[in-house]
């Protein structure tokens, strides 16, 4: 096994309102302490089916330059597939746990996909209180099924399902933050590698925690992809970075959380932001989410734009291959 599992660590008894030590952050991070208390953060809300063009643009722009973060309503997705895309994902989290091994990354495995518990190397070596299941859900080429569930059953069915919902849903929003930066619709997806575009699927598990306010489930990130398109459960836990403090992200049933991710960053030649933004865990509940990354093809080259570019407003990113900037950022090197 690669590691201990944390929903294990969760479920032992003699844990009595403690975490092991590894799990407890440094006082700079402790949620208790960083966190404005009784404020939720309105990230933008906007509606996908709202008719005026431009003024969705316009607003889907303002989101992405000052925040890196909104929520979408409208957006085609069935709630009841969104549903069922939760309770299965739950499913395979409440399997055995010799079960859920048989699809864990194998030892020294170079990727991510596969049951896990450790993501990125982390300072003095914290761990974040959370076990995740990676898995690729398009272009078909890219899919490697032995790192699906196969339990449950319906499991497979309901996330191809899920990926073909999503795809016009990512066309739009991708096409948005183009011509919001007075781009061709298509510019931003052929930056990113067109119709290779690669959809990786995670699910974040969160157990209970007896020291919520001592934990992180994931810590202070941005996200690597282009964007990320995130379903969460009904359970707090998203915090966002603003204005030098910690906020929560208020929770709206079947909404979409999107990420500006570092990709479209680096496209935008810095315009869009890059959300900065962690996960706090419960002390009675479980907490789970469903992110959807967009990621280039690996190897793929993103870089800025060349439209963006000029004397005044020169390249301030390198252009490199999507797998050299993952490489360097899990193991934390300069980009």
């Amino acid at each position: 096994m690669e590691v201990e599992r944390v929903q294990e660590i969760a479920s032992l008894s003699n844990l009595k309102g403690t975490i092991p030590r590894e799990f407890i952050r440094l006082e700079n991070e402790q949620p208790a302490t960083t966190t404005i208390q009784g404020v939720v953060l309105e990230v933008p809300v906007i509606d996908l089916s709202n008719l005026d063009h431009q003024s969705l643009v316009a607003s889907i722009s303002e989101a992405s330059k000052s925040w890196g973060i909104f929520q979408v309503v409208n957006h085609g997705i069935p709630s009841e597939l969104i549903s069922e895309l939760q309770k299965v994902g739950k499913e395979f989290f409440e399997l055995p746990q010799e079960e859920k091994e048989v699809i864990a990354k194998p030892i020294g495995y170079q990727g991510v996909e596969g049951y896990g518990t450790k993501l990125r190397k982390e300072v003095e070596g914290k761990k974040g209180w959370v076990d995740h299941l990676f898995h690729r859900v398009w272009p078909p080429s890219t899919i490697n099924y032995h790192f699906w569930p196969k339990n449950p059953p319906s499991y497979r069915e309901i996330n191809e399902q899920y990926a073909q919902s999503m795809i016009p849903v990512a066309d739009k929003l991708l096409g948005l933050l183009s011509q919001g930066l007075g781009l061709e619709h298509g510019d931003m997806k052929q930056g990113l590698g067109g119709e290779d575009l690669t959809y990786m699927l995670k699910i974040n598990y969160y157990p209970p925690c007896p020291c919520p306010e001592l934990a992180l489930g994931v810590a202070p990130h941005t996200d690597m992809s282009s964007i990320t398109i995130l379903v969460p459960n009904e359970v707090q836990g998203l915090q966002v970075f603003k204005d030098d403090h910690w906020y929560d992200v208020a929770y709206i049933p079947n909404a979409l959380i999107i990420h500006i991710g570092d990709q479209i960053e680096i496209l935008s030649n810095g315009k869009y932001k890059s959300v900065y933004h962690r996960t706090t865990v419960n002390k009675e509940k479980t907490r789970m989410s469903w992110p959807m990354f967009l990621e280039p093809p690996p190897e793929f080259e993103v870089g800025p734009i060349p439209k963006l570019i000029t004397q005044e407003n020169p390249a301030k990113y390198k252009t490199k291959k999507f797998k050299d900037y993952v490489y360097c950022k899990l193991n934390k090197l300069p980009q």
